[in-house]
């Protein structure tokens, strides 16, 4: 079984900065595509960033130029460092990784982390 553990949320006024952490445990040989998505109430879950392991990426047009993804292979983490936040950006942040295990590929998803950015 594998686990996705997130870390890093919070409470942070307007134009303040967090770093989330999410970091893949458990029976893993590989991990392919990390990302996070978010969910504000009332909406749909979205997607805000992706890195393949590679170190590719790709962005949601609404976080570019204030969101950074990395990854850490060796520790099986993927990061989001968000800077310049908005209350828009208040929502449960997601961690989900592509892992492969035993010659298969599953999808996992992690307990999620509130952050709220005041006005």
């Amino acid at each position: 079984q594998v686990q996705l553990v997130e870390s890093g949320g919070g409470l942070v006024q307007a134009g303040g900065s967090l770093r989330l952490s999410c970091a893949a445990s458990g029976s893993i040989f590989s991990i392919r595509a990390m990302g996070w998505y978010r969910q504000a109430p009332g909406k749909q879950r979205e997607l805000v960033a992706a890195i393949t392991r590679g170190g590719n990426t790709d962005y949601a047009d609404s976080v570019k130029g204030r969101f950074t993804i990395s990854r850490d292979n060796a520790k099986n983490t993927v990061y989001l460092q968000m800077n310049s936040l908005k209350p828009e950006d208040t929502a449960v942040y997601y961690c989900n990784a592509d892992i492969l295990q035993d010659f298969a590929g599953y999808n996992y998803w992690g307990q999620g982390t509130q952050v709220t950015v005041s006005s």
